[in-house]
């Protein structure tokens, strides 16, 4: 039996630090639900006792430090939201920050800096036309892929021997289980809020009903991603069991 609990809260064990370094539930995830069959054929083996990484990966080519990172936000702590977030009811801004806390809210990228510059999780957060989205992101994988710039696209480059692994967009997002978020083809990343130009308009929602519109398909994205992981887990017994 694998031990997912997609409703689990990693903020519960993380002793009041960030999840994404201190909750040893979700680090155990990651190296659950990662640790597989690349496109390639290869095995992706994270390794959890590597000095100065919070997972590792290493190949007879390649070599890399991964973290885990955060990939859907209530922007409840955001301040230049304040004045909408504020309009919300508590309670609905407090149950997208708890969904956001299970396992279909977290990803991991690259965790070091490259020649000094910043991180993929780092860049997300403080480029202004992502506005640490994730769809924008995914956008941003989405054009790396198929040769196309983007906000991200000098920072994704430099890690473009990670991305590589998955040979493709079709299965960049298939291996981290990301479906819920394109179309049927891989073509169209499904934008959380309809009405805005990608990295045109503001990524922020401008107003009570863009925040709904936002809450509602971020909700539904961790929401469906949370039941593929669990089906993806019920599925493969064997290759996480084997995992401690």
């Amino acid at each position: 039996m694998i031990l997912i609990d997609t409703s689990f809260d990693f903020s519960t064990d993380a002793h009041g630090g960030d999840p994404d370094s201190k909750s040893p539930t979700l680090k155990r995830y990651h190296t659950l639900l990662w640790s597989k069959e690349l496109p390639n054929g290869d095995n992706f083996n994270l390794q959890t006792d590597v000095k100065g990484s919070y997972l590792h990966f290493k190949s007879a080519s390649y070599e890399v430090s991964l973290s885990s990172d955060n990939i859907a936000h209530s922007y409840r702590d955001v301040k230049r939201m304040k004045h909408i977030i504020e309009k919300i009811s508590v309670d609905d801004v407090e149950s997208f920050w708890r969904l956001n806390c299970t396992i279909g809210g977290f990803i991991i990228f690259p965790g070091k800096k490259v020649e000094g510059n910043m991180t993929i999780n780092q860049m997300r957060g403080v480029s202004p036309q992502v506005a640490d989205r994730f769809d924008l992101t995914l956008e941003c994988i989405r054009r790396f892929y198929e040769g196309k710039s983007s906000p991200l696209g000098e920072t994704i480059a430099r890690y473009k021997d990670f991305f590589n692994l998955f040979q493709s967009f079709h299965g960049y997002v298939d291996f981290f289980l990301l479906n819920d978020l394109v179309d049927s083809h891989y073509k169209k990343v499904k934008f959380y809020i309809n009405s805005k130009e990608p990295f045109v308009d503001l990524p922020f929602p401008a107003n009570t009903l863009e925040y709904q519109e936002y809450r509602k398909n971020s909700m539904e994205f961790i929401t469906s991603r949370n039941l593929r992981i669990e089906s993806w887990a019920l599925a493969h017994p064997i290759s996480a069991q084997t995992i401690d």
